[in-house]
């Protein structure tokens, strides 16, 4: 038997009510339905739109001005030795971003040598900054790839990895540095190819590119924080996951105290920035408040007895009295700065009930003083990121920043540049036929 063939106009005319169905069905649902419904028909993430209202990012004031913890004239050598100096050829974006973040957009040094906050930023945001410093030098040499990359959604992707020393290391470390340090959302960014883009750009890819469940978020919770609150306290993934502040705490709640970048402390820094901007925006629940407390008070009472006589505390502070106890003389002495600059560091935008006792942050602070002075300059650059921590966190301390205390100590106490090394000519070799030898004579 045959199969007779429907005519084509028969057949559209059959597609009518069927259509008509689908479009009443699909206009009566609700508008989360609605978009589940385009997700998997296009199959293609939708885009997160979410009001960015501000210009600039919320700021998390430090609390005290304790001179006893850090005086004037420590603070001073600690921050003489993070002062950026950086080899131009193969500038490493890991550093700027350090730099940048403690001393901010508006630094100025008197050192001809130092770059200042608006360098630090253009060689961050501006390709041929980036481009310029990672010329290959031998026709061998492989040009990096950019670390702004323009997105087919008109966004900015930043390179981010471990695999090369021309990427930022973290994912959204680059945008929680250059938040800190006060980039408006209106900074133009230049990418390769692309011009009219902006931080604001650089943001919005950060927030569709986010997921719950990568290794590391800190720096997104921390910029997040910053830029959404209060506006928004939830809002879409492109995966079509709700997000909230509630779920980006219990993110950093989540598993062992020392899992996370150095040592966990990070998580720490920012779990205490969530609970600032609660205080004062209300973005989190009663109960997610309740733990993120409860949970900072734990790391108190461990910080107590986690601590050394010298007043250092370990890179394992998480083991408690066993870190003490059974002291790992493998750690090296660079991680237990790491601990200790970082637990400074969070503890001054904390409340004071979550402080371990004033002489213990006393002790800590000397400890850590007194390692980053003897430091040399070639010591410095290897542990630059460590050590810019322990800056900023003294200078918050002070209640005051890096760039403002040493803009107004330069003020007083002017650069003096080191005087060059007298070096002696080397003797030349006396040429006269028959009595060869050297000369004596300077020339």
């Amino acid at each position: 038997m045959k199969l007779r063939r429907i005519p084509a106009l028969l057949f559209l005319i059959l597609q009518i009510p069927i259509v008509a169905a689908f479009a009443w069905s699909y206009t009566s649902l609700s508008p989360e339905s609605q978009r589940q419904v385009r997700r998997l028909v296009v199959a293609k993430p939708q885009g997160v739109e979410i009001p960015l209202e501000r210009d600039a990012a919320l700021e998390i004031a430090p609390l005290y001005d304790d001179p006893q913890l850090v005086s004037d004239q420590e603070l001073a050598a600690v921050l003489k030795q993070i002062v950026p100096r950086f080899p131009a050829k193969k500038l490493k974006p890991n550093h700027v971003e350090h730099a940048l973040r403690a001393w901010h957009v508006e630094a100025k040094f008197q050192d001809p040598e130092a770059l200042s906050g608006e360098m630090m930023r253009d060689f961050l945001i501006d390709y041929r900054r980036f481009a310029a410093s990672w010329q290959p030098e031998t026709d061998s040499e492989i040009q990096p790839d950019p670390l702004l990359q323009e997105h087919p959604d008109n966004g900015v992707y930043v390179k981010w990895g471990r695999e090369s020393n021309a990427a930022s290391v973290h994912h959204d470390h680059l945008l929680a540095c250059l938040t800190e340090a006060g980039l408006p959302l209106s900074q133009p960014v230049f990418t390769p190819n692309r011009q009219g883009l902006t931080f604001r750009d650089v943001l919005r890819q950060a927030l569709r590119d986010f997921r719950y469940d990568e290794r590391e978020t800190e720096w997104s919770v921390m910029a997040f924080g910053l830029w959404l609150a209060p506006v928004t306290k939830s809002w879409r993934l492109t995966d079509g996951r709700e997000m909230s502040f509630d779920m980006l705490a219990q993110r950093l709640l989540r598993g062992h105290k020392k899992i996370g970048s150095c040592g966990g402390t990070h998580r720490l820094y920012s779990l205490t920035v969530l609970l600032r901007l609660d205080e004062q925006y209300d973005i989190l629940s009663d109960d997610v408040q309740k733990s993120v407390f409860q949970h900072l008070e734990t790391v108190r009472d461990i910080l107590k007895v986690s601590q050394f006589e010298d007043g250092h505390w370990p890179y394992n502070w998480s083991a408690g009295e066993d870190a003490v106890k059974k002291s790992d003389a493998s750690i090296p002495i660079f991680r237990h700065v790491i601990a200790t600059g970082h637990h400074l560091e969070w503890l001054s935008i904390a409340p004071e009930s979550l402080h371990p006792p004033r002489e213990q942050l006393r002790k800590a602070a000397a400890w850590v003083i007194e390692r980053t002075v003897a430091m040399s300059e070639t010591e410095m650059l290897d542990n630059y990121t460590f050590f810019s921590h322990v800056g900023n966190s003294l200078a918050m301390w002070r209640k005051t920043t890096p760039s403002k205390f040493w803009m107004e100590w330069e003020k007083m106490h002017p650069f003096e540049p080191k005087p060059k090394p007298i070096t002696e000519p080397k003797p030349t070799v006396n040429v006269t036929p028959g009595k060869p030898g050297l000369s004596t004579e300077k020339h």
